[in-house]
């Protein structure tokens, strides 16, 4: 593997909770740009050895950080993959975008993938339902029954691949809007899903819906709501089932979100009571996980950077 070039950022506990400026009631119009973002990073997830695998999505490869610090480039020409995940036999699951510009070949369409860490080889999961394509799988998760939940955020679905395989779309335009982020709580008892529409008037929430044995979802609530303010955009829990929200920005990006929320980590408990909030120096906040040997480390994608604190409560993989 060779090194990689970007600078990754890791920030302690104190740093972390360092709370940003206070916004103004009319915040200046300043819109983040891709010249501004030297790697846009996305979906971290860390394996059994503790290294964190994140995306790199502007220079399109998903990295690896080793437990010492050491950074470098797992997989070159990543598919625009975003939301990662490593399953209960940690196998590195992607979710794949595709690039938007040029002729697509048959290894870069929008799809969901399975790569074996032990041969390197990818496996393709999921890559149309119904014979329809999907726009761009965003984000992934899992449940108890190592059945798996993911977005098409442009497509406007959620899907669930079942362990045999099988596809199944389980919630759909326009019931949904443009989701993003996708949990299961520890107890498999809710799914979570982020709404993150930046148009005016547009869906900016945390959903949360009862999970059925059966893998579908019933009695949708609003579990908080973040408009008018940046929505968040991925989430991941601890084994108490406390509900952690990457959300936020600290400068306006040309939409219609307003700096309401402020750019960190929320931390809401089971019942949506906000319990904890962990600020972040850096647009945009993308998504979180946790690991080290005790779980008590949470990482979270910002901008360029890839940042961790310590928590105490231990987190799940999920």
């Amino acid at each position: 593997m060779k090194r990689a070039s970007i600078a990754v950022f890791l920030l302690l506990g104190a740093c972390a909770r360092r709370q940003p400026p206070a916004a103004v009631s009319e915040p200046p119009e300043v819109e983040a740009t891709a010249a501004a973002i030297t790697a846009f990073t996305e979906g971290p997830t860390v394996d059994a050895g503790g290294n964190v695998f994140f995306t790199e999505t502007i220079n399109q490869r998903i990295m690896r950080m080793a437990p010492d610090g050491t950074l470098t480039v797992f997989r070159e020409h990543s598919n625009n993959a975003n939301g990662l995940l490593f399953d209960d036999q940690f196998r590195l699951l992607a979710c794949e975008g595709a690039p938007s510009k040029g002729a697509l070949s048959q290894d870069s369409k929008p799809r969901v993938t399975r790569t074996d860490m032990k041969t390197g080889k990818i496996e393709v999961l999921a890559g149309n339902y119904n014979g329809q394509p999907f726009v761009s799988p965003n984000d992934i998760t899992m449940d108890a029954k190592g059945r798996l939940y993911f977005t098409d955020l442009p497509g406007g679905a959620v899907y669930r691949i079942d362990t045999d395989g099988k596809l199944s779309r389980i919630l759909y335009k326009p019931e949904i809007q443009r989701p993003n982020g996708i949990q299961i709580s520890p107890d498999d008892k809710t799914l979570y899903l982020v709404e993150a529409n930046p148009a005016e008037g547009g869906a900016r929430m945390l959903r949360a819906y009862d999970l059925q044995p059966d893998g579908t979802v019933t009695n949708m609530r609003v579990f908080h709501d973040f408009y008018p303010g940046r929505s968040a955009d991925g989430m991941c829990t601890d084994i108490q089932g406390n509900l952690y929200a990457a959300a936020g920005l600290h400068q306006r990006r040309g939409s219609s979100e307003t700096l309401k929320t402020r750019c960190g980590v929320h931390v809401f408990a089971p019942d949506g009571k906000l319990i904890r909030f962990i600020a972040l120096p850096e647009d945009t906040i993308t998504n979180c996980a946790f690991g080290g040997p005790d779980m008590k480390t949470l990482y979270v994608t910002a901008g360029k950077g890839l940042y961790q604190t310590k928590v105490d409560i231990p987190g799940t993989r999920r």
